[in-house]
């Protein structure tokens, strides 16, 4: 049975100041659960509505679908929920192809970003201290259990990008077509804010600007999702 005090802490860790203060962030779904009890994320506790076997059975807790409807972010709870430590990270300059965020501020969007770099194998993904926080329940959601194999690192991105050796590429709507380019195998990519774009002070450590031309007759659209964009650009750079 839940006490008031774990319903509470559970419902505080929707927010990023309690996050940060107890060092805790849950997850739901046995899909994302399962894939976080794999990678290097320590279990604090888990809450389950069925008899699942995991492997971390003394901090495996079963509850009723009531209570777990308490403690859910979701509409329609799936089943489990865990709750993790969240990781101290030390942030190392990349020596590959690394995905750098400026200022992306929708959970979902930031979510998609993590599973691409998942699925093209990007290990470290790079975000500016005002990016939202990558353990919000929504971003948690969206990435589908990605987050156990993207290391995701916040930092001061001026800073950080005037220390790297590698070339760093920054996506803007008026740069050189990409599909036109020689496009290296070690780089930076760097993708910004989903109504401003990449900030000036980041802007000035770009050495490389491009763009995704539109093909369309009538060119109305104003942008692509970041997230859209994010696919479209890693699979150029890897195809290259």
């Amino acid at each position: 049975m839940l006490s008031k005090n774990q319903i509470k802490l559970i419902n505080q860790l929707n927010q990023k100041k309690y996050r940060k203060k107890h060092q805790l962030f849950f997850a739901e779904g046995i899909k994302t659960i399962k894939e976080l009890l794999n990678s290097s994320y320590e279990l604090e506790i888990l809450y389950t509505t069925a008899d699942v076997l995991f492997t971390q059975e003394a901090k495996t807790h079963l509850i009723s679908e009531r209570e777990l409807k308490k403690i859910s972010s979701l509409t329609t709870p799936q089943t489990v929920l865990g709750v993790f430590k969240i990781p101290k990270r030390k942030i190392n300059l990349p020596t590959n192809l690394s995905v750098v965020l400026d200022g992306i501020r929708d959970p979902g969007n930031l979510g998609t970003i993590i599973r691409l770099c998942d699925w093209f194998g990007i290990k470290q993904l790079i975000c500016s201290t005002d990016s939202v926080d990558c353990y919000n329940p929504k971003t948690i959601q969206a990435t589908m259990g990605s987050l156990a194999r993207v290391e995701v690192i916040y930092t001061d991105l001026p800073d950080f990008l005037s220390k790297t050796d590698l070339p760093i590429y920054g996506t803007f709507m008026k740069g050189e077509n990409i599909y036109k380019q020689n496009l290296p195998e070690k780089a930076l990519i760097v993708l910004g804010n989903e109504a401003n774009g990449i900030s000036s002070a980041v802007e000035k450590h770009i050495n490389h600007k491009i763009t995704i031309p539109q093909f369309g007759e009538i060119q109305e659209t104003e942008s692509l999702n970041v997230g859209t964009a994010t696919a479209i650009v890693l699979s150029e750079f890897l195809r290259s």
